[in-house]
């Protein structure tokens, strides 16, 4: 027999005593490839390459963010959208601070106590900014729908590294991410690279992003970063590895290439638990957008995850799995009544009310919204009746007791010692978390 070839054939071996093996008897194979190295940037060097960009923004500096805010060579993409008609945006509202119509932006404030409202208006309008770092070989921007990859690092003011994702997938308005992200993309063309600035309304809002194991301490600016994280993802959760913290109404500023737009998925028949999951994940964004006072944003998610549960299914669902769907649509058509009318819109709110007690008549929160709702429209009668059956499923239920109490009130004749205020003052509109206060660890 031959001897081995040395460009990489099979070398056989000799078995017991010295005999050599033949085909097929336990023999072992080996392989002489040549070495090929694969040059792959190290997720050092993409740092480092981020770094050197943001210092030649002259960034960090005593001022942190608040500079570039102010500088020349940005778009303001919140100011194209008050001049294409859409009005200020929602989290805009949030940057001012009450009382002063001061408006801030990361570090800087713009406007005084008493300015003009046209210097309000140009701070409002650079609450989000974009800078071309390298415009993309062309092809067309994401359209409504289309489903978007990313990669995304962001920042805050200290240099510490908050934000890394090499491919970031999600489908702009479906509030899957923050603001910054889901308005700044859709004006990026595929292969471009662009910082966003983002004032705090378009990040993680005023009480930031803390996942509640332990406060880090801030990183040196181009030394070692935090813990990566899944960039911008809205309450999103990672069982492996805990997201870097964002302190409060902390400015970002993040670098996001647009790797690829395509349409977006259709809707595919699912197997029940994966419609479960996909709609208690969308619900949960939807209450981290309520939590930061972004009502539309919560509203969109509710909706979104009423989609899921509803949709078309790859096989029946099992008792458990029914009954879970079942109490899945009344949390989300309940939260929804609970952002409509922080949205100021009553009828909405009734509607939602009111579709989550054909699914379940005796649910509790749906009782008492509607039954406050009909007081506030004058429709007393109807409203008793709701409010004393939910009376009956929570008799300890001291806000039921209030209203009923003003209900009779109303009712009743004026009395002679003196005049009665006939003007219904309902309770404040329960959240998620009704009746408690909304916060993002009670909502439902």
């Amino acid at each position: 027999m031959p001897g081995p070839s040395p460009g990489g054939s099979p070398e056989r071996e000799a078995g017991a005593g010295g005999r050599p093996r033949g085909p097929g008897q336990d023999r072992r194979v080996r392989f002489r490839l040549p070495h090929t190295a694969i040059a792959v940037p190290s997720v050092r060097e993409e740092e480092q390459l981020f770094y050197r960009r943001l210092e030649a923004l002259a960034v960090p500096g005593p001022g942190g963010f608040g500079p570039l805010f102010a500088s020349d060579g940005w778009s303001d993409l919140t100011g194209e959208r008050r001049r294409a008609g859409s009005g200020p945006a929602g989290p805009a509202a949030q940057a001012r601070t009450a009382g002063t119509g001061e408006t801030r932006a990361g570090s800087a404030n713009f406007g005084t106590p008493g300015s003009a409202v046209s210097a309000s208006s140009r701070a409002e309008d650079r609450l989000l900014r974009k800078r071309v770092v390298r415009a993309g070989p062309g092809g067309p921007r994401p359209l409504p729908g289309q489903e978007v990859s990313v990669k995304v690092l962001g920042a805050l003011e200290d240099g510490g590294l908050v934000e890394r994702d090499p491919r970031l997938i999600f489908v702009p308005g479906h509030g899957d991410v923050v603001q910054a992200l889901e308005l700044g993309v859709p004006t990026m063309q595929p292969g471009e690279v662009s910082f966003f600035l983002a004032a705090f309304p378009y990040a993680y809002g005023r009480p930031g992003r803390r996942d509640g194991r332990g406060q880090e301490e801030p990183s040196q600016w181009g030394r070692q970063s935090r813990a990566p994280a899944r960039a911008g993802v809205a309450g999103s959760r990672r069982c492996t590895s805990r997201e870097p913290d964002v302190p409060p109404e902390a400015p970002l500023l993040f670098e996001v290439t647009l790797l690829e737009v395509r349409d977006g998925p259709d809707p595919q028949p699912l197997p029940p638990a994966v419609r479960l999951r996909l709609g208690s994940q969308r619900r949960e964004r939807g209450n981290f957008h309520f939590a930061r006072g972004d009502f539309a944003a919560a509203l969109r998610s509710y909706r979104l995850s009423l989609r899921a549960l509803d949709g078309p299914t790859a096989a029946p669902p099992g008792p458990e799995e029914e009954e879970e769907l079942r109490e899945q649509r009344v949390k989300c058509l309940n939260n929804c009544a609970a952002a409509e009318l922080k949205l100021g819109r009553a009828e909405e709110a009734l509607a939602a009310c009111e579709a989550a007690l054909r699914i379940c008549p005796d649910n509790g929160r749906a009782l008492l919204r509607r039954g406050q709702l009909l007081a506030e429209q004058g429709r007393d009668a109807e409203a008793a009746l709701v409010l004393k059956r939910a009376l009956e499923l929570d008799p300890a239920s001291k806000v039921i007791h209030t209203e009923l109490s003003r209900l009779a009130k109303r009712q009743s004749p004026p009395s002679s010692t003196g005049p009665q205020n006939s003007r219904h003052d309902p309770m404040p509109p329960p959240s998620p978390a009704a009746p408690a206060p909304p916060s993002a660890e009670g909502a439902i």
